[in-house]
């Protein structure tokens, strides 16, 4: 009986001692999604006029949002809401009871690496929109062009993931479901087949 509980003990201390792999993962996909923005907004930036590079910046600021929508909702969701539509094959189902099973992960990715990248490319942009202003204008003050500019993106990005929470409460069951919907869309056309 002994050796056999030492085993049982020896297999339970496995469990409990199992390596957390996500932060590696967490850095590689932030660094891998940070150079594909940075190097898609830096591009983007070279030789366009600033309305254009004012809508890139928009374009960055209003998908950190909807990532911090998305991670939200996940969290506020629960399998059951899905289960009853998977078992009539209801597309998107199962790909939203795989974001709802895998919540902390989803989350994640979306508040923590897509948001904060966005976060951090919007300010970038909004330095060198800043530097752009002032080397094609006979603007000296410098200094409160790059304080305005930065302020602003910081207010629009609080303002909007404020509203975006609110709307991520009360819509939860709608955006999982609308995300799945989405993955479901993009395996089915890419040929992956969902279990």
């Amino acid at each position: 009986m002994e050796p056999a509980r030492r085993k049982n003990g020896e297999k339970n201390g496995k469990k409990k001692h199992k390596v957390n792999l996500w932060p590696m993962k967490a850095f590689f996909i932030t660094l891998s999604t940070a150079l594909l923005l940075s190097l898609f907004s830096e591009t983007v930036l070279l030789g366009v006029s600033l309305p254009v590079a004012l809508l890139v910046l928009a374009l960055i600021i209003v998908i950190g949002i909807a990532f911090d929508i998305i991670g939200i909702a996940v969290t506020f969701q629960d399998v059951t809401a899905y289960t009853a539509m998977a078992s009539k094959r209801i597309a998107g189902a199962k790909q939203a009871i795989k974001l709802v099973q895998n919540a902390h992960l989803v989350s994640n990715i979306c508040n923590d690496v897509v948001g904060d990248i966005c976060g951090i490319i919007s300010g970038a942009m909004g330095a060198a929109i800043s530097i752009r202003l002032i080397t094609t204008s006979a603007n000296r003050h410098e200094f409160w062009l790059n304080i305005v500019i930065s302020s602003l993106i910081a207010a629009l990005t609080v303002c909007g993931k404020a509203f975006g929470k609110t709307f991520a409460v009360q819509q939860s069951h709608k955006i999982v479901f609308l995300v799945g919907k989405l993955l479901s869309f993009v395996w089915h056309k890419g040929g992956i087949k969902g279990k």
